[in-house]
């Protein structure tokens, strides 16, 4: 409601007040219309005044400075600024809707901070298993050096493949971290995805025969599928996809590829038949250190952060990824990829 039509109704209620209270007493049509007429304006000009003066000017304010701040101008902006010829209707509104978003704001940061707590957590933990083994090993093998050098030796050796799991586990970290900052660059080339996805099985082949797993396309593919993107790192996407197909397959299972032809893109999907995925789990499963189960995923080996690292890759190249799958029935991971003629 605009301020004059405020003021209006307000001077107007107060002058028929006074304009019957002066009827009842003096019976005369005449004075009530006059104390009405007289009352009318007085009051009109007093409340506009002290209404504009100490209380509309104010609310103005108060709406230049939300409406403004919250398009992300500056103070001095703000303030220098006039917006709304009605800002009592308009300064409710832009509460109302400025409350929302800092409620979802808050929503996100509560989340962020859950998700960091953890994160650090699973860090910790990730670091802490090769770490303690390391220096057990070291340990130990100090002791044996001189009674015996064979135990030393192997012992040793233990403590360097935990160094290198650590190692891993580093480059990983550092990967995601540039990934996320941009500091990897994407360098687009025009290329056959059969062909490197054909690369990728074959220098697979013996990892999938050590658990007796067929990797194969599920249909034959004659014709060159032309995609645009970065061939070594959707090499690296694939990988751990099949990677991962490989870990959690069931012995003499299978790992199927297939390509999708749609209108500027093509869906690829990485298909096995092993222990499947609780539905509960799908939502986070791309997060850093997120394991379904971590007895066995420890039991299989890698450092966590393979989907995460997959999932990443494909955002710099806006292109997205998705997961589906059924327990004891098995998992497909499916992913875009722009095509190019």
């Amino acid at each position: 409601m605009k301020l004059s039509v405020l003021v209006l109704i307000t001077a107007s209620a107060v002058a028929i007040s006074i304009a019957l209270v002066n009827f009842h007493f003096q019976g005369s049509l005449y004075y009530m219309l006059v104390s009405f007429g007289v009352s009318f304006i007085t009051s009109f000009i007093v409340f506009y005044y002290l209404l504009e003066k100490y209380i509309y000017s104010k609310i103005k304010l108060i709406y230049k400075l939300i409406h403004n701040l919250k398009l992300g101008k500056d103070l001095k902006d703000a303030l220098g600024e006039y917006v709304s010829s009605d800002p009592i209707n308009d300064v409710e509104h832009e509460v109302k809707e400025w409350a929302r978003e800092k409620k979802k704001e808050i929503d996100v940061l509560k989340k962020q901070e859950q998700f960091r707590r953890e994160f650090l957590s699973n860090v910790s933990h990730e670091f802490k298993t090769p770490l303690f083994a390391i220096q057990g090993y070291v340990e130990t093998a100090c002791d044996c050096l001189h009674d015996d050098p064979d135990t030393a030796k192997n012992f040793l050796n233990k403590a360097g493949k935990n160094v290198e799991r650590l190692s891993y586990l580093i480059n990983d970290l550092d990967s995601i971290s540039k990934l996320e900052t941009g500091e990897i660059p994407i360098n687009y080339e025009k290329f056959d995805f059969v062909h490197l996805a054909r690369e990728i099985m074959d220098g697979m082949e013996d990892k999938a025969k050590a658990k007796g797993i067929v990797l194969s396309f599920k249909e034959k593919y004659t014709t060159p599928a032309m995609v645009w993107a970065d061939r070594e790192k959707i090499r690296q996407v694939m990988i751990n996809l099949i990677q991962n197909s490989l870990k959690y397959g069931k012995e003499n299972g299978s790992t199927a590829i297939k390509i999708f032809e749609l209108h500027d893109q093509y869906l690829i999907e990485v298909t096995d038949d092993g222990i499947g995925i609780d539905e509960k789990h799908l939502p986070r499963l791309f997060e850093r250190f997120y394991r379904v189960d971590s007895h066995r995923a420890r039991e299989v080996g890698g450092t966590g952060l393979g989907l995460a690292i997959v999932k990443h890759i494909l955002e710099a190249h806006q292109q997205i990824i998705s997961v589906r799958s059924t327990l004891q029935i098995g998992t497909t991971f499916a992913f875009t990829l722009e095509k190019k003629s």
